[in-house]
């Protein structure tokens, strides 16, 4: 479970390549001996003044996020914040919360590009109409708000892609980590049985949530707090999908408004399932504690799928599959963010 701007999470932004003092000076000393003390003054006021608009705010193994990428991103998240009538943290702790999720990203793309993971252009239209439609757009109507937002296409074009490649880097080394066995297949179709007497269909729930973590920079009560301030904005009536791709930690439902799509029994963490297994068809949770986060559950609809029990327990599979591997995912990141090198330079 995985983000931000009206229609994206983010925009990517261009990391600067600064001159330093030292080049600088080398310059001016080859262009003109009778120019060097005023020009040698303004230069290296110049290049002072660039790294103190423009330096590393970290380093991530082999890569840097830069300040200009990191007051663009939190700039994004403010004018967020002041279209959709939202508080923020003080500054400096959004800063610092910001910069945490930018290392997170970096660490997992460094790791799909060592892994030659790619998307190609087929992949990545087919995600772009995913996004356009679940804003209710068509895919030239969403172009067309993009720009009007004063966004690039490409530059969305390729925010989309790395989530992209990070989820594939996720899928690929969290499935190596989960397995399930025929016993606990059997088990929990046995445990169904028991509470459906038997009948062979399984239902299934349209849902779509708002999560918010507990990062090192947002505590309990923190989180909790956001989670109650998404609700009371939704209990005003502003749209879901907005209020998602606001406040949703998890960056891959978030892009699609918060949508879940069809949840089996077993799918989702238990706390969850309970929670969304109490609500009528649209109605909205309290906000729900997992081992994620804090969650605000809405409730589209309910269906019956009849099953043969092949199918059945293909779905229970991937159910428990799909449960363990959300449960995974977050240890996978806490792992990969201790091994990484990381110097925070805020």
């Amino acid at each position: 479970m995985t983000i931000r701007n009206t229609l994206l999470t983010r925009v990517v932004t261009k990391r600067a390549k600064l001159l330093s003092a030292g080049s600088m000076m080398a310059l001016c000393l080859g262009a003109s001996a009778a120019l060097v003390p005023f020009t040698l003054h303004a230069q290296n006021f110049e290049s002072t003044q660039r790294q103190m608009l423009d330096n590393v705010v970290a380093v991530v193994n082999d890569g840097v996020i830069m300040r200009s990428e990191l007051n663009d991103r939190i700039n994004q998240v403010e004018q967020q914040a002041e279209a959709q009538g939202g508080s923020l943290p003080p500054r400096s702790q959004l800063a610092q919360q910001v910069l945490e999720r930018m290392v997170m990203d970096e660490i997992q793309l460094q790791m799909a590009r060592q892994a030659n993971l790619s998307v190609d252009d087929t992949e990545l239209n087919r995600q772009l109409r995913t996004i356009a439609e679940s804003n209710d757009m068509t895919l030239d109507e969403f172009a067309d708000a993009v720009e009007a937002d004063g966004m690039s296409l490409a530059d969305v074009r390729e925010e989309v892609r790395r989530e992209m490649l990070m989820r594939q880097i996720q899928q690929r080394r969290i499935s190596q980590r989960v397995s399930v066995s025929d016993r606990e297949v059997e088990r929990f179709i046995s445990q169904q049985q028991d509470a459906q007497q038997g009948q062979s269909f399984i239902e299934e729930t349209r849902a779509r949530h708002v999560l918010v973590e507990l990062t090192p920079n947002r505590d309990e009560n923190q989180a909790r707090a956001r989670a109650e301030q998404a609700r009371q904005r939704l209990q005003q009536g502003e749209d879901f999908a907005a209020v998602a791709r606001e406040f949703s930690d998890d960056r891959g439902s978030a892009m699609n408004g918060g949508e879940l799509g069809w949840v089996r029994p077993g799918q989702t963490v238990p706390a969850f399932e309970e929670a969304m297994g109490s609500l009528g068809a649209n109605q909205t949770s309290q906000p729900v504690r997992s081992q994620f986060g804090y969650h605000v559950i809405e409730v589209l609809e309910r269906r019956r799928q009849d099953v043969t029990e092949e199918s059945r327990r293909e779905q229970v599979r991937q159910a428990i599959f799909q449960r363990r591997a959300n449960e995974e995912l977050q240890a996978w990141q806490r792992e990969i963010r201790e091994q990484a090198f990381v110097d925070i330079r805020l």
